[in-house]
């Protein structure tokens, strides 16, 4: 039995499986996290890695629809649940993902409780009296000062965080987190002092992270659109020219887009494109 590929979407999954069948070869899909496609018969891999590659380019395409609707048929091996929320969330995310989310969200309750003062009296990013208090070059990333705010950032978080956290493992989205809180936070401090929070720098070098290393190493299964991108770069702007009279860590965000793009093009020195 020959491993021919991993599906995220069973429903892709399908398509191709339904695709091959109607050229006369069957594939088996294996459900788990996301399907694995299995061939039964070496003789026919050649052909089905062609097929392959061909799918991956145009997998809209109308014969994959056509193909389903001759052949497909219940007996692949896949089966499809109903939605839940709660298991979409958990599917794209890790638990570093998950954890930073529900400490995120238990800080949030917090502030509203016990007021912001006194929370980010021992959150916040640390003062000359406060250096040795190691956790505070961090937590910051944990302090959000509106429901948008923390919204937006989670949000943000878990699309890019997770799909970093289940490709390259917790460890890699571990350092990154880690050196865009404390790299961003402090040129954050140094232009408009340390009463700030919130997880954008960190998500923000995400954002470079995953573009240019989906840009330059497509193989990773790490990416983020163009579109997106180009979205995170105009809010960037937008902050810097204060359009909207919002108060943005435009120093946090700009700082944490270059590591994430200077981490991602150490990453991928030996493989771009």
């Amino acid at each position: 039995m020959i491993r021919i590929a991993h599906f995220t979407h069973p429903r892709q999954a399908q398509a191709f499986i339904d695709y091959m069948s109607s050229k006369g070869i069957h594939l088996r899909g294996e459900p788990g996290d996301g399907v694995t496609l299995w061939l039964d018969d070496e003789a026919n891999r050649e052909t089905v890695e062609n097929e392959l590659h061909a799918f991956v380019r145009e997998p809209h395409h109308p014969r994959y629809q056509a193909a389903s609707w001759h052949s497909g048929t219940t007996s692949s091996g896949l089966h499809y649940r109903s939605f839940s929320m709660l298991s979409a969330l958990k599917e794209r995310a890790g638990p570093l993902t998950l954890g930073v989310i529900i400490a995120s969200v238990l800080v949030f309750i917090l502030m509203q409780l016990l007021g912001q003062t006194r929370v980010m009296s021992q959150l916040s990013w640390p003062n000359q009296d406060q250096y040795f208090q190691l956790w505070r070059w961090f937590s910051h990333i944990f302090l959000h000062f509106s429901l948008l705010h923390i919204v937006f950032n989670l949000m943000w978080w878990w699309y890019i965080g997770g799909v970093v956290e289940k490709r390259l493992g917790s460890g890699k989205l571990f350092v990154i987190t880690l050196i865009a809180a404390l790299l961003s936070g402090w040129m954050q401090a140094h232009f408009s002092g340390i009463l700030f929070g919130g997880l954008s720098g960190v998500v923000y070098a995400l954002m470079g992270y995953a573009w240019l290393r989906g840009e330059r190493d497509a193989e990773s299964g790490v990416h983020l659109e163009r579109g997106l991108i180009g979205f995170a770069v105009l809010w960037l702007l937008i902050g810097y020219l204060g359009w909207f009279g919002i108060a943005i860590a435009n120093a946090a965000h700009l700082t944490g887009l270059l590591l994430g793009l200077a981490m991602a093009w150490v990453d991928t020195r030996h493989n771009a494109r």
